[in-house]
Order: structure tokens, then C-alpha cells, then sequence
């Protein structure tokens, strides 16, 4: 079943909604820089490719609305290195 990414501004943070769970990642936007802060999926949910899933959909809108990705969060890091077709939505200064 495809997950749909919830873009939860309020709470400034990517969601999906899996059977009353809510993977998520955190952000804080700063002009054209969002700096990917946390990523966190519920234990019940563990394994099963959904922060991947996940993250590329995040990574998909955020080049979508032209912005540039700091990735705090080290598996976020990790994926875009492991992915480098994504890098080119790094910051670099």
C-alpha cells in the first residue's frame, strides 16, 4: 500500500499515518535551507523500509519547492550518501 506524506506545518514535520501510527520527520525552515532534524518511526513499524519510503517522499517535495536540505539528523546523512542522486539538494556554503 503507498503512503501518503502529510506535510504537518503546524508541527513542522513530515508525517505518514499507518494504522494510528505516525512516522515522522522533523524539520526547521530557514529561507531556502531546511534542515532535516529527526527522523523517527515507531518500533511497531521498525524494519519494514518506511523511513526510507518516507524520506524519499520528503526529499521529492522539498526539491518540488526549491529548496536546499541540511541534514542534521545522521540517518538522513547516511541516506543521502548511500543515494547520492539526492545530493544535489544539499546545502553547500
Amino acid at each position: 500500500m503507498e503512503n501518503k506524506l502529510v506535510h504537518n506545518e503546524v508541527n513542522h514535520q513530515y508525517e505518514f499515518h499507518i494504522g494510528g501510527f505516525v512516522p515522522k520527520i522533523a524539520y526547521i525552515k530557514s529561507g531556502i535551507k531546511i534542515f532535516l532534524t529527526h527522523t523517527e518511526v515507531p518500533g511497531e513499524l521498525e524494519g519494514q523500509g518506511i523511513a526510507s519510503d518516507l524520506l524519499k517522499k520528503v526529499l521529492a517535495d522539498i526539491q518540488q519547492k526549491e529548496l536546499k536540505v541540511v541534514p542534521l539528523c545522521a540517518f538522513i546523512d547516511k541516506y543521502i550518501k548511500r543515494h547520492p542522486e539526492w545530493e544535489f539538494l544539499v546545502f553547500k556554503e
